[in-house]
């Protein structure tokens, strides 16, 4: 799957293990790193839905945004590339047709 950054610092965090370390932690770095390289290795999101990680949808004022675990709380937060997102006929997202992601933020999103 392709892979795209919002923003150089998650790209250097996401290129940089040593930075990315010392800046969010040994156990976060190492499951980022897991989850990036789950995305890399998709060929579809489809591929990465039942994934150690708990891929899932968001919803509310989050809708259209995907979600993964890191270290409680943290998650690591993208968006298809595709626009509009494929769906079906009732709304519900295909991940089968999500060739690739936007990776957003690391954050806990839960005190929103």
């Amino acid at each position: 799957m392709d892979l795209t950054f919002r923003t150089k610092k998650l790209e250097k965090l996401a290129n940089d293990y040593r930075r990315c370390q010392r800046e969010l932690g040994a156990i976060r770095t190492k499951l980022l790193n897991l989850r990036l390289n789950d995305l890399r290795d998709a060929e579809t999101l489809e591929d990465v839905r039942y994934l150690p990680g708990h891929y899932h949808e968001l919803i509310g004022d989050r809708k259209g945004q995907w979600a993964c675990d890191l270290d409680h709380p943290y998650r690591l937060i993208f968006e298809p590339h595709e626009n509009p997102i494929p769906a079906n006929q009732v709304g519900n997202y295909l991940w089968v047709e999500i060739k690739g992601v936007e990776i957003v933020e690391i954050i806990d999103y839960h005190n929103e």
